[in-house]
């Protein structure tokens, strides 16, 4: 059973940066996307940045521009880039791994508080 494993959540002020990474238990082989969701206080779970094959991305209006997705695939290891961090960016974020068999695979989350 693949395991991923958020780190780099924190505190951080307004206009701050964190970098979030998501580690795979192995390599796998058949990706077909690894992505970034968030939930915050109240609200539902939704898609903050996603990687596809080619190193294609897409991101959530809200975080266009201050956000980056990258991934490094010999570790099969994920990260998000922050920067100029808001309030409304508090949540708890997530990474999630899918298949090309349509598997997909949760970490267990990571807590981003922004705040002064």
């Amino acid at each position: 059973q693949v395991r991923l494993v958020e780190s780099g959540g924190g505190l951080v002020q307004p206009g701050g940066s964190l970098r979030l990474s998501c580690a795979a238990s192995e390599r796998i082989l058949s990706i077909y996307s690894m992505g970034w969701y968030r939930q915050g206080p109240g609200k539902e779970r939704e898609l903050v940045a996603v990687i596809r094959g080619g190193d294609t991305t897409n991101y959530a209006d809200s975080v266009k521009g201050r956000f980056t997705i990258s991934r490094d695939n010999v570790k099969t290891t994920l990260y998000l880039q922050m920067n100029s961090l808001k309030p409304e960016d508090t949540a708890v974020y997530y990474c999630k791994l899918r298949t090309f068999a349509s598997r997909d695979y949760w970490g267990q989350g990571t807590q981003v508080t922004v705040s002064s």
